[in-house]
């Protein structure tokens, strides 16, 4: 289980406090500038603020960087290295961290996560080949392959702040069939978000925020209701249902 008590940072994150269970999946909803990508940092351990983040009841400051690695991984919002590299061996720095690493069941590994994401045919390739899609999907494969339970036991938490940027609708599914298999193995997963209804259909927690605060969270079908949506985001919407499938959609 991951705790955080009281987290802030200035004024851009007021204290808050949420818990993630082992295998949940938690959708962070809220307007640009709410304070999503200032938790996600706290979170990860990258950024020191107030209150404290617990990471299998320890403080995620007082573990070294290398078990830190080897217990959450955590996917920024988009960028390329400064160095051309081909994808196997990007992918490969990902795996550094892993200690005892078994040769076949890493090369299953990467196979898996590198089939599901449709990117196996892009190993050879060199990263500045790739189209903005592909980048991403290259990214989260990497940082799926960091704490994939399979050849990491350690692996407890994964972090990804708008992991959806880049990706086409069908690329999307692909994605958030991705997360949720890592979470059916075990991890944790805290996603920035803003697609309502994937939040509605793939997310077991949401938490809504907007400047810095916690407006409101719990299981997105009792949270993510009209009125409330409507005040965190100042925009019109409604709520529909498609063949028994509840959508929000804007007026």
């Amino acid at each position: 289980m991951i705790i955080a008590k009281d987290i802030a940072l200035g004024t851009r994150l007021l204290p808050l406090n949420f818990s993630i269970n082992e295998g949940e999946i938690i959708h962070l909803l809220g307007p640009n500038g709410s304070g999503k990508s200032t938790l996600l940092e706290l979170i990860s351990g990258l950024t020191v603020g107030q209150g404290s983040v617990e990471l299998g009841g320890v403080d995620v400051r007082n573990i070294d960087s290398l078990s830190l690695a080897r217990q959450r991984a955590y996917l920024s919002q988009q960028q390329r290295p400064a160095f051309a590299i081909g994808v196997y061996q990007y992918l490969s720095l990902s795996l550094s961290a892993i200690s005892q690493q078994n040769s076949l069941t890493v090369e299953r590994a990467v196979a898996e996560v590198c089939e599901e994401l449709g990117i196996a045919d892009k190993l050879n390739r060199n990263i500045e080949q790739l189209s903005g899609g592909e980048w991403q999907r290259v990214r989260l494969a990497g940082i799926c392959l960091q704490i994939w339970p399979d050849i990491n036991p350690d692996g407890k938490l994964l972090i990804l702040d708008e992991p959806a940027t880049a990706l086409d609708i069908a690329q999307q599914s692909v994605m958030y069939k991705m997360v949720r298999n890592i979470a059916d193995k075990g991890v944790s997963v805290v996603m920035s978000n803003h697609d309502f209804n994937r939040t509605l259909s793939d997310a077991d927690r949401v938490i809504l925020l907007k400047s810095g605060n916690i407006v409101a969270q719990g299981i997105p079908g009792d949270v993510m209701d009209v009125e409330t949506l409507e005040e965190t985001f100042g925009a019109q919407l409604r709520r529909v249902e498609v063949d028994g499938q509840v959508l929000i959609l804007n007026h």
